[in-house]
């Protein structure tokens, strides 16, 4: 019994997966918008579709998967317009913040989602913070417009 205790004050918490992600958000400015649209978590595993645009013009889409790498951390895998995805693996994941990091990623090296009491804040940028790009979203009803 005390090896089983002393066993399970050695093992780190696990990162919680990001669920407060789930579902889809939209965010609009100046004629141009970005959806995202999040499934639960579901065998240890959560995927996202996103794409932008401008009017009807889609000019960016994306596939994107959060599950758990080799070490147990979730790990956020990109694909943007179907390129091979690229993994980055969690330094922080909280009930309302995920954030990951690639920095041998040319750009975004790391990407942060924040949960707030109006909707959900997203910011990608290089591994320092630096050239940062950031949206606000909301709650969407759907998918679809």
């Amino acid at each position: 019994m005390i090896a089983l205790l002393l066993f399970l004050a050695d093992t780190p918490a696990q990162m919680p997966m990001p669920a407060f992600l789930s579902g889809c958000w939209t965010s609009e400015q100046d004629g141009e918008w970005t959806e995202e649209c999040w499934s639960t978590t579901r065998g240890g595993m959560m995927l996202g579709s996103a794409r932008s645009g401008r009017g009807d013009r889609v000019t960016m889409w994306e596939w994107m998967r959060i599950d758990r790498g080799a070490d147990g951390k979730p790990t956020f895998h990109a694909s943007p317009k179907g390129v091979p995805s690229s993994a980055f693996p969690a330094v922080r994941a909280t009930a309302t913040e995920f954030e990951v990091i690639n920095a041998a990623h040319d750009y975004p090296q790391r990407i942060v989602y924040r949960r707030t009491a109006d909707g959900l804040e997203a910011e990608i940028s290089l591994a320092d913070g630096s050239k940062a790009n950031r949206w606000s979203y909301r709650r969407s009803d759907s998918p679809t417009r």
